[in-house]
Order: structure tokens, then C-alpha cells, then sequence
């Protein structure tokens, strides 16, 4: 198929209706518009609702929005294993010591680089790459829990969750 090829399904373009050439045909005099008012002469701006406060500008603006249930995690290659190692053991307050997190923040480890030696690694999080060449180096993966305590925390506002 090219591009010449592309056409509208039949039916589909309709030419546009001309309205307001004399009072001989169904479109004529009015066009359609009704008699007097403010939508039968050419007055209401785009966006216009009869008074109350536009659309566009009851929208909050710059704000964005934060969603609630985001859980980000801050991210630590197998490079940086090796340097952060403490008796064989990597621990989230181990990374902190060190400064490859800060505190509070989630612990994802990542598969860049590679482990040098049999590692007892804990974090919220591995990617599948991280976890087998931790496991090849003869080390373990300990997955800890979320701190707020796993899953979606209930939803602001909702009649089920407030009674």
C-alpha cells in the first residue's frame, strides 16, 4: 500500500452543508442558528461557559500530579558491592555508611559490574541479572521487606476504608 492509495471509507466525507445563501432552502436566512441570542450572531469565545469560571481555568496549573503509591528505589550496581562490603555482608545501613544511599530510601541492587567475592547481600529489591551473578560468586540474596509495610496503602477518601 502506498500512499497515494489511502482514501476514506466511502460514505465517510460528506461535503460541508452552505448555509445562509437566501431563504429559498432549508439553511437559509438563520442557517440554523435560531433567532437572536448570543450564539446566533458571532460573539462567544472558544472556551466560553455562560459565566461560570472556565474549564481552563479551574484547572490547578503547574502543579502536576504525585501519585501516592509510587515506590522508588535507589539504585546500587554490583560495582559498588565490592567497595561497600563489610565482614562478607552488604546491608542497607552498611550502603548508608558509605554513602551510596541516603537514608530512608528503598535499596534496589542492579547488574552492572560484576561481585568478586561470595556476598550476603540484603536489599528491597535485585534485578534478575544482580541476583545470578551474586549467586554464581557463591553469595546469597536477601530480599527485605517494604518499610511501610508492603502493598498499596489504603486510598485517601474512600468510603469503604473510613467507616
Amino acid at each position: 500500500m502506498k500512499l497515494h492509495d489511502l482514501a476514506p471509507p466511502p460514505g465517510s466525507k460528506r461535503p460541508a452543508k452552505r448555509v445562509a445563501r437566501g431563504i429559498g432552502g432549508r439553511g437559509g436566512k438563520t442557517a440554523g442558528r435560531g433567532t437572536k441570542g448570543q450564539r446566533a450572531r458571532d460573539t462567544v469565545k472558544p472556551g466560553f461557559e455562560g459565566g461560570q469560571l472556565p474549564l481552563t481555568q479551574r484547572v490547578p496549573k503547574l502543579k502536576g500530579f504525585k501519585n501516592p503509591f509510587k515506590v522508588s528505589y535507589h539504585a546500587v550496581n554490583l560495582q559498588d558491592l565490592d567497595a561497600a562490603a563489610e565482614d562478607g555482608a552488604v546491608t542497607p545501613a552498611v550502603l548508608r555508611s558509605r554513602g551510596f544511599v541516603h537514608a530512608g530510601k528503598m535499596i534496589k541492587i542492579l547488574g552492572e559490574g560484576e561481585v568478586r567475592q561470595p556476598l550476603r547481600v540484603e536489599a528491597h529489591a535485585f534485578s534478575a541479572a544482580a541476583e545470578r551473578a551474586i549467586t554464581a560468586a557463591g553469595g546469597s540474596v536477601v530480599v527485605l521487606p517494604a518499610p511501610f509495610g508492603g502493598g498499596r496503602p489504603p486510598a485517601k477518601g474512600n468510603a469503604l476504608t473510613n467507616r
